[in-house]
């Protein structure tokens, strides 16, 4: 009975070992799809971070570049403006010509007339005449003094005339040249209108793109994260088939011990019995009692280990608080010396920012004129910065009040903001003059040097009130 029992529990033992090998097998295989799904998973949502990141940066691109494409499409509008009030004041300076020269030659011909009627009626003899007839020498003065009076109002109104004509022939010309600048700045801004359009439209395919990229590795993201779910689950139901054949081994063992006890019992019981049959059968016999006179000694023996076990643990004990006090010591000490660094960088940092405070205040407004006026004859380019190799009209004002370590904003919009705000009529050599879309350095006595546009470079230019000023900025 007994060997067959020992003989199906060997069965069962076998079957289970063989269950949980084939089980631990197919999980370590599911463990190492699972890793590198979670590998994949990870760089997939890399790539998600990546292409989301460029979109974001590139969307700000597009944004800026629509921002821009805003302002110069204003820009040429004012430009548009600004040309037909020109137009209209030299239209308006070619009428004043007219009456201007209308006058001076009205005035030429009056004098021509009184000097050829003088000559006509006696010429030289006229003046005989007139000595003839006068009374005395006073009448003969007053009359040479009033022709001389006469001779002198005709040649001086016809000198007037002539500077009138010339002073609106000259502002003809300024006018022109003013209006043929406004139309040379009007085209640059339609050549810029259709660079930015260009470049907005090849930005905005670029970002079509990273859409289709980025739900491609959206896609491709959800499918590991779908099948890294599916490997979790299938791992949890391997553990949980473990688990319930654990517990049925352990039912199983529970069970045998179970009949092992009652098999054991049983067998006591009759051994139990047959003893007391023997008992009856003998003699009355007496019952030794041994006394193990040990006992106490191995009582002291584990009583003095327990002694010395205690000392080690409180001897350990000493030691690790010992240990965490000098690492407490050493992280203060770290602190302090860190504490002080900061300090030392906060001073220096300090320092520094009180330097380019008085570089900045050491800048005069004549010498802002001197260096800018350096670069006069240098090329303009739209977007540049450097002021040799060419520069836009904000660039070469930024970089012109950077050389005094004056920072001011890079476009020309954002620098109506810069410094503080004067009248025209206040505005001293150094001031940002600024327009629309435009900006310029004045010198002083109505003169400006500003990157004018390609065709002129950076120039001085003699009318400060060419076009409409929209702010006077003093940075110094």
């Amino acid at each position: 009975m007994k060997k067959k029992f020992i003989g199906v529990t060997l069965a069962v033992a076998l079957t289970m070992s063989q269950l949980v090998s084939v089980g631990a097998a197919k999980e370590d295989e599911i463990r190492a799809a699972k890793e590198q799904t979670s590998s994949d998973l990870a760089a997939a949502n890399s790539r998600v971070d990546e292409i989301e990141e460029q979109k974001s940066a590139l969307q700000a691109e597009i944004n800026q570049l629509d921002q821009d494409l805003v302002d110069v499409l204003v820009q040429i509008g004012v430009m548009e403006t600004e040309i037909a009030d020109k137009e209209s004041v030299i239209e308006q300076t070619k009428a004043d010509l007219v009456v201007a020269e209308e006058d001076r030659d009205d005035q030429y011909e009056a004098m021509k007339k009184r000097i050829q009627y003088l000559y006509e009626n006696g010429g030289n003899t006229a003046w005989v005449q007139m000595l003839a007839e006068a009374d005395s020498i006073s009448s003969l003065l007053s009359k040479v003094e009033y022709t001389q009076e006469l001779y002198d109002y005709d040649r001086d109104s016809l000198e007037k005339l002539a500077e009138v004509v010339q002073q609106v022939t000259d502002l003809g010309n300024q006018l022109e040249t003013e209006k043929a600048e406004l139309e040379t700045m009007q085209s640059e801004y339609e050549v810029q209108k259709t660079t930015l359009e260009t470049t907005l439209e090849s930005k905005k395919a670029t970002a079509s793109d990273y859409e289709s990229q980025l739900a491609t590795a959206q896609a491709q993201a959800a499918e590991y994260q779908q099948l890294l779910e599916e490997q979790t689950a299938e791992i949890q139901k391997i553990e949980e088939e473990k688990q319930r054949a654990a517990e049925a081994a352990a039912a199983q063992a529970a069970a045998e011990e179970a009949a092992a006890q009652a098999a054991a019992e049983e067998a006591a019981e009759r051994a139990s019995n047959d003893s007391v049959s023997n008992d009856t059968a003998d003699d009355d016999s007496d019952d030794t009692v041994y006394v193990d006179d040990n006992t106490d000694s191995a009582d002291t023996y584990s009583d003095n280990t327990d002694s010395d076990t205690s000392s080690e643990s409180r001897s350990s004990n000493s030691g690790s608080s010992s240990s965490s006090s000098s690492s407490s010591s050493s992280t203060n000490s770290s602190s302090s010396n860190s504490s002080s660094s900061s300090s030392k960088s906060s001073s220096s940092s300090s320092s520094s920012s009180s330097s380019s405070s008085s570089s900045s205040s050491s800048a005069s407004g004549s010498a802002i004129v001197s260096y800018a006026t350096q670069f006069v004859g240098n090329p303009y380019v739209w977007g540049g910065t450097s002021l040799t190799n060419g520069t836009d009209c904000s660039g070469f004002t930024q970089g012109v009040y950077a050389h005094f370590g004056i920072s001011i904003p890079r476009t020309s919009s954002a620098q109506r903001s810069a410094g503080r705000s004067v009248s025209y009529s206040e505005a001293q050599p150094g001031d940002l003059i600024c327009y629309s879309g435009h900006v310029a350095i004045y010198m002083g006595n109505g003169q400006i040097v500003h990157a004018s546009n390609a065709r002129d470079g950076i120039k001085i230019s003699g009318n400060a009130a060419y076009r409409t000023i929209v702010s006077v900025r003093r940075l110094v």
